[in-house]
């Protein structure tokens, strides 16, 4: 197998990070919130983790989800887990709007329209990782529920 664009240092701005997982930005040009959640360590697939490591993947996974739907107010998250062309745990969170290029449709394929970019500026992503983290370290302490 090649080298697994995941198991190294990512190019992406760090939202987040422990010792099990990160998200990163992509800031995609044309989905500029599109978060990814990443395992750090190569796992193939969810079931491949203990059951408390899964609920921690989704604990973050939906901790994301929370941050973006406050701060963007999407018409619709996807998530996504595929690993298809890499096989190492990780999660899509793509806020999509009406008027993105390829809604109702999946981001991945044809295009309905011209999109409507809005880059996210220093500020708005420093905002976000703030969110991210303060929602992730409450849903990932022991005495949430």
């Amino acid at each position: 197998m090649a080298e697994c664009a995941l198991c190294v240092a990512t190019p992406h701005v760090i939202l987040w990070q422990d010792d099990f997982c990160r998200v990163v930005l992509l800031n995609d040009a044309d989905y500029p919130a599109y978060c990814r959640v990443e395992l750090i360590e190569h796992i193939k697939e969810m079931t491949d983790l203990a059951p408390s490591k899964r609920a921690r993947v989704m604990k973050t996974v939906f901790a994301v989800e929370t941050a973006l739907r406050e701060m963007f107010n999407p018409d619709k998250i996807n998530l996504a887990s595929l690993g298809n062309k890499t096989p190492h745990v990780h999660w899509h969170v793509i806020p999509r709007f009406e008027n993105d290029k390829h809604f109702p449709n999946s981001h991945w394929g044809d295009a309905v329209r011209d999109g409507n970019v809005i880059a996210l500026d220093e500020a708005t992503i420093k905002k976000l990782a703030e969110k991210v983290s303060t929602l992730i370290n409450c849903a990932l302490d022991s005495t949430a529920a």
